[in-house]
């Protein structure tokens, strides 16, 4: 039997959950444990995956001048997507209108949407951990990264006899990473597999009666979604990166149909750097610094979502938002989205900022809770892709030829 690549295999095994999950609803829990057995084996390498390639990448970089230059690139390429992303969907929900006569009697009840409404104003100084072993437990990347990346640049500070060894330790454990990485990657098809099954098992039951009465509303989230992703972010590949878009993203099947399954940019995070880095050709130096902090802070998708389930809210209680307001929406929309952590459902938490920033009522959260997982799988899939294409655009900046 001809032994079929892996990207084919993860796509067989996402139809192979679909059909399990809507015909052989009773029995998912002898094939949901699949998934949750992957997700743990990613979640399990991504702190120290995130700490040894951003010290080893940092390190390699080399001087404060270069560090910076690449710091700068990133940020820009990060905040020029996502406010490209909020005005995809910006317009969309002004010309579709979703929230005009939305059905108030089907909101549900959120809990915990006030424990993040202060995080705005707190990204940064979340960013200085005050105990990096407290960060380490709790897994707060922003403060893991920022963290890292001080280890990094100043590893080449200290003397010569031990930067060395200390460099060749981080370089070493990246490597050893990676194998692990690639040894998981192995199982990533009976993982989907799980995933799908379980996720389509409990979203099925009434799921195409809540699409109806809320369907423009996904319509106008998936509509931005696919031009930011098929569109917006190949042209950026093909202008600026010169670069095959095509061929990148046959490189990036498998990460993308991980982030779909998993709807966590973070656990998906091993998978990308792998792909990007060894389908793509981009440089370590470049993926371990450039995906681990995109996996944290650069989120198109999230940031498109927020903004349109926000005028969605107020076209719902029918709120007249000014054209003032809505900027704000889009600016806060943009901080938000950095805040929100790389986690399932984190968009739908983070939305409470968006809301309160324009003082639109928290409840209205409700309104949107039964389709956010479908519309997090897909969000989830554009922030993956963005961080990728961001890596390959910033590595042909940086003069390095690539495999597409």
């Amino acid at each position: 039997m001809l032994k079929l690549k892996l990207h084919w295999q993860i796509l067989i095994a996402l139809g192979l959950g679909i059909l399990y999950g809507l015909f052989f609803t009773g029995a998912v829990e002898y094939v949901s444990w699949m998934g949750d057995l992957f997700l743990r084996a990613l979640k399990m390498i991504i702190i120290p995956l995130i700490i040894t390639s951003i010290v080893s990448g940092v390190s390699n970089i080399g001087s404060a001048q270069n560090l910076g230059k690449l710091g700068l690139k990133t940020i820009s390429y990060y905040i020029l997507t996502s406010l490209m992303a909020i005005f995809v969907g910006l317009i969309l929900v002004n010309i579709l209108q979703p929230g005009v006569g939305a059905d108030l009697g089907f909101r549900k009840d959120v809990e915990g949407l006030n424990v993040v409404s202060d995080s705005l104003g707190n990204i940064l100084l979340r960013m200085i951990p005050s105990n990096i072993f407290e960060a380490l437990v709790s897994a707060d990347m922003l403060a893991i990264i920022f963290f890292s990346i001080i280890v990094g640049f100043f590893l080449t500070r200290v003397d010569d006899y031990y930067k060395t060894k200390l460099i060749d330790l981080f370089n070493g454990g990246f490597e050893l990473m990676m194998k692990i990485t690639v040894f998981i990657i192995h199982f990533a098809p009976v993982g989907i597999f799980g995933i799908v099954a379980g996720v389509v098992a409990e979203q099925k039951t009434g799921l195409l009666d809540i699409a109806g009465r809320i369907g423009i509303y996904m319509a106008a989230v998936l509509l931005g979604l696919i031009f930011h992703g098929m569109i917006t972010l190949p042209l950026l590949l093909k202008l600026i990166g010169r670069v095959n878009p095509w061929l990148h993203f046959k490189g990036m099947t498998t990460p993308l149909i991980t982030a779909f399954s998993t709807s966590s940019s973070s656990a998906t995070l091993p998978l990308t750097m792998e792909s990007v880095e060894h389908n793509s050709g981009v440089s370590n130096k470049i993926t371990s610094f450039v995906l681990p902090l995109g996996a944290t802070v650069n989120m198109d998708g999230t940031a498109l979502y927020e903004c349109v389930a926000a005028m969605f809210i107020a076209q719902a209680y029918g709120i007249e938002l000014s054209f003032l307001q809505q900027m704000i929406v889009v600016i806060t929309a943009l901080l938000a989205s950095i805040g929100a952590a790389g986690i399932p459902m984190a968009g739908l938490v983070m939305i409470s900022v968006v809301l309160s920033a324009v003082g639109l009522p928290l409840e209205g959260v409700g309104l949107i809770l039964a389709v956010d997982r479908i519309l997090d799988m897909c969000r989830t899939t554009v922030n993956v892709w963005s961080d990728s294409c961001g890596a390959a655009i910033i590595a042909k900046s940086e003069g390095e030829i690539l495999k597409i």
